[in-house]
């Protein structure tokens, strides 16, 4: 019951931040899970959720997505996806939970530094790379987000382009990530109890409709700027227990 609440908690507060700030779920989400129940089945449940999480909201910004950018980068989410899975499969939950820390908070050092940093990219090349990190972040972190938020700096995204146009990247990220898992056996559904399931849905279908009502009166930088803070909390505490476990 306990693990459920927590489940329950998390999964509101990165579904509402993903629908103010266009991301928030995987990042907060995936690490904390990853704690309460295992980084294999934690990130499997994000996955799904994500995924779905991604598809309701694409429904309410569809508007405001540009899908020339989506279709340059949804092909190449699956070819960073399969060496993720090998993975998985190939080390301990504890190397995981390290690789999923180190790996989250070098992709939001690069998504905090990127603006400044980086310089501007476009075209087919980079876009490939972004979506195949992001693969590769995904499904092994549940994050897909930094990835490409680092490209959307490079090419100039405004706030709303880029918000709506990663949630039709984050659906199909989310299902290609899961399936390659189930094909590969990386992760089973039947690991993860049902009450988190429950309590995961019920708690997106409530950020979801928060989020769309807190939307119009919060500034999506302030909501930006939240989600990464609680994501490196989160990318840090995996860490330092993968770390510990490693000793231990």
């Amino acid at each position: 019951m306990t693990l459920a609440v927590g489940v329950f908690a998390v999964v509101l507060v990165g579904s509402l931040l993903q629908r103010v700030s266009g991301m928030g779920l995987g990042l907060l989400a995936a690490p904390v899970i990853s704690l309460m129940i295992g980084p294999v089945e934690g990130v499997l449940l994000v996955n799904v959720l994500a995924t779905m999480n991604a598809l309701m909201t694409t429904l309410s910004v569809r508007r405001d997505v540009d899908w020339k950018k989506f279709a340059s980068i949804a092909p190449y989410l699956a070819v960073g996806a399969v060496p993720g899975a090998f993975l998985i499969r190939a080390v301990s939950a504890n190397v995981l939970l390290v690789i999923v820390g180190v790996l989250l908070l070098i992709a939001l050092g690069a998504v905090t530094l990127g603006e400044r940093f980086v310089p501007r990219m476009e075209g087919r090349g980079p876009a490939a790379i972004a979506g195949t990190a992001g693969g590769f972040m995904n499904t092994l972190a549940g994050a897909a987000g930094p990835a490409i938020t680092v490209y959307s700096h490079a090419a100039r995204w405004d706030q709303r382009t880029y918000a709506a146009t990663l949630q039709p990247i984050f659906m199909v990220s989310g299902a290609t990530s899961f399936a390659i898992k189930q094909l590969s056996a990386a992760g089973s559904l039947e690991s993860i109890d049902g009450s988190m399931w429950a309590a995961g849905l019920l708690a997106m279908v409530a950020g979801i409709a928060a989020g769309t009502a807190i939307a119009p009166r919060v500034p999506g930088n302030r909501a930006h700027a939240l989600a990464l803070g609680l994501a490196v909390a989160g990318g840090l505490t995996a860490l330092a227990r993968g770390v510990l476990g490693l000793l231990s």
